[in-house]
Formats: structure tokens, sequence, C-alpha cells
């Protein structure tokens, strides 16, 4: 079994590796391309004294469709830098930073937060790169990675709560005062 430090790793997380999503970002700015046509035709339509409803109707649609193409991916972003920081201090982290597993576990952040902006084939790809990652107990058993305390840091965290329950008199010694000037 590979030992685990419960405490998970230390230190920052590494450089996210992942080029921003480039089938979210091409749909936002062709939305936004749509928007400006759509705003080039209602103008032409005012100024040649043409109907405008039917164009403001889909300019409505398409500045929705834009507004919620920028939502998502504002949040994906900040989903992404925040999921990426949580992982990097798990105990499988410490495993991950050893193979080099840094761009399998962006792309595990990726699928995991278009999961939760609703994307169902996205949540399968998630749940398998978890298991990939050894992010479930049963993961972690097949890659035969184990968590364990760092029992030497437990020891010297129950001394010092020991210590620092006992009155400050009890913690002092004397020492004779003709020992310390050298007589």
């Amino acid at each position: 079994m590979t030992r685990l430090p419960a405490e998970g790793r230390t230190g920052p997380a590494p450089r996210w590796p992942l080029i921003p999503d480039v089938v979210l970002t091409t749909r936002k700015k062709l939305a936004d391309a749509k928007v400006q046509r759509l705003e080039y035709d209602l103008e032409v339509a005012q100024d040649e004294n043409r109907p405008t409803g039917p164009i403001e109707r889909k300019l409505d649609q398409a500045r929705e469709v834009a507004a919620i193409m920028a939502a998502q991916l504002r949040e994906q972003r900040k989903l992404e830098a925040s999921l990426w920081k949580d992982l990097w201090t798990l105990p499988q982290a410490v495993q991950w930073e050893r193979l080099g597993w840094t761009r399998d576990v962006a792309q595990y952040v990726r699928h995991k937060v278009m999961a939760e902006l609703g994307d169902l084939d996205a949540a399968r790809e998630a749940r398998q790169w978890s298991d990939r990652l050894g992010l479930s107990p049963m993961a972690m058993l097949r890659l035969r990675w184990e968590v364990v305390a760092n029992e030497v840091a437990a020891r010297r965290e129950e001394k010092t709560a020991a210590a620092g329950t006992q009155p400050a008199r009890r913690r002092l010694r004397v020492v004779d005062p003709g020992a310390v000037a050298g007589a």
C-alpha cells in the first residue's frame, strides 16, 4: 500500500495547465456576433421604416443566450479555481504530484465543474475521472492507497496540549543561581 499523509499536501496548488473552455468560449463569441448582426439589422429596419418586431424578438433571445454564456464562463472559471485549490490539499494530491498527474486532475476539475453547471455527459466523465484519481474509498483501495496519520505530529500535539493544561508554575524549573553564573 502507498501511504498518504492524513494532513494532505502542503503548499500552493500547481499552476492551472488547461486552456480556457474552447467550446463554451466559441459559443459565447458566436452569440455575441449574432447580437451585433441583429442590432445592425434592427438599425437598418428602423432607418427604412420597416417593421422591427420580429428582429427585436430575435435580438432579445440572442442577448439572453449571450448573457447566459457569459455567466457560465464566469462561474466555470471561479468554480474551477476553487475546486483546483481544494483538491491540491487532499492526501491523494501527494501521490498525484509524485506521478505528475497535474493535467489529469485538471481534466477532472473541468468535467466536475461542467457537471455542476448541468452537463450530464460531463457528470459521467467526472465520475470516471474521480475513480482514476482515487477520490473515493473504493478507488483508493484499487490504487492501493491508504491515508495514515502522522504519529509523530500527533504525539507532539498531545504533549503540547497536556503541557498547556498544567499550571504555569508546574511547567517551570528552579535553577540554582550559582550554577547559572558559573560559580
